[in-house]
C-alpha cells in the first residue's frame, strides 16, 4: 500500500483536492473515500452532478487499482456508471474494490452512498498498468 500512501500524499492541488476528497479507510478488500458535498457540486436541478460523482467513483476504483498492484501507473480505459438515486449535498461515502486481475489489467467496482444509506450510483471500470516515461 505504499504506493496508494504516495498518491494521497500527492494529492494536495491535484483534482483529488479541488473536487474536495477525503481519504477514510483502505484495507485488502477495499478502499473508502468521502466527499461532503456542497452546492458548488450541484448542478442546475439542485442535485450532484454526475460528473461529480462519477469522478469520486472513478478516483475510488484508482485508488482499489494502485494499492492492488502497489504502484502508481494505473489508468482507466474503460467506464460504466449507473445511476440510481439522486444525491443531494450533505456526505457522501464512496467504496470501491477489485473485482478481477489479470496480469496488466484490472475491473473495479464502487458505489456512492449518501449519509442516509441511500445508493446513488454504481460503476465499474477496467483499469491498465501503463509504464511511466
Amino acid at each position: 500500500m505504499k504506493a496508494l500512501e504516495e498518491m494521497i500524499a500527492r494529492g494536495e492541488n491535484t483534482f483529488w483536492s479541488y473536487l474536495g476528497c477525503e481519504f477514510v479507510s483502505a484495507d485488502e478488500e477495499k478502499i473508502v473515500i468521502a466527499l461532503d458535498a456542497k452546492k458548488h457540486h450541484t448542478n442546475s436541478m439542485g442535485i450532484i452532478h454526475g460528473g461529480v460523482l462519477t469522478s469520486l467513483m472513478d478516483q475510488a476504483m484508482g485508488m482499489a487499482a494502485t494499492a492492488a498492484k502497489d504502484q502508481d501507473s494505473c489508468v482507466t480505459t474503460n467506464i460504466n456508471v449507473h445511476f440510481m438515486s439522486p444525491m443531494t449535498t450533505g456526505r457522501l461515502t464512496v467504496t470501491a474494490r477489485i473485482i478481477h486481475m489479470a496480469g496488466r489489467s484490472m475491473t473495479t467496482e464502487a458505489r456512492i452512498h449518501n449519509s442516509e444509506g441511500t445508493l446513488g450510483c454504481l460503476a465499474t471500470a477496467t483499469f491498465r498498468v501503463v509504464n511511466r516515461k
